[in-house]
């Protein structure tokens, strides 16, 4: 297992735009260092049912909220591989508290990427619902354009287009540089 010896390397949260892979290189991230891994949006839809209906009918602040909530007793709870949702980091102090709880990793992955990744997923995330072809794209670079400079603050910074496997251990070896330091 690797040493998380610090208070402040205790939790490793990926962050990133949707579809950028972090449940999956998350799970595989957490296999890899022996730690427990954390679904910020699958702790959520476990307590509010699926996300798409209830920020429909709730409202993306109420989602926000949820989401804050989650993040809290994650930053208070043991070690663990943490994947937050796309909009976590840029909610209020969100990004600054997960700095200080642990180290944040963002899988940055070119714009060319990510609408393949969502377009093969359908569109079917919550902030996309109901968009297609030029709005969807639309929205998708606003979002990002609004995303990046906080994403851009993670500690580690990962390009995350190699496979999964590949990614992981990329995080991992730049972890231990952290810890070396």
């Amino acid at each position: 297992m690797m040493d998380l010896d610090t208070t402040a390397s205790r939790r490793i949260f990926l962050i990133g735009f949707m579809c950028a892979g972090k449940s999956q290189v998350g799970k595989a991230l957490a296999q890899l260092l022996e730690l427990p891994f954390v679904d910020i949006d699958r702790v959520v839809e476990q307590r509010v049912g699926p996300l798409a209906p209830f920020i429909q009918r709730e409202g993306e602040a109420a989602f926000r909220l949820q989401e804050s909530t989650v993040l809290d007793e994650l930053l208070k709870g043991d070690a663990a591989v943490i994947s937050t949702g796309g909009g976590t980091p840029c909610e209020g102090d969100n990004l600054q508290r997960m700095k200080s709880a642990g180290i944040t990793v963002w899988l940055d992955v070119p714009m060319a990427h990510l609408m393949s990744r969502i377009e093969r997923a359908g569109g079917d995330r919550p902030l996309l619902f109901g968009l297609k072809g030029a709005a969807m794209h639309e929205r998708v670079r606003t979002l990002m354009e609004e995303r990046e400079g906080f994403y851009a603050q993670a500690q580690i910074i990962v390009q995350a287009t190699d496979p999964i496997p590949v990614v992981a251990e990329r995080i991992k070896m730049a972890l231990k540089t952290i810890h070396t330091k």
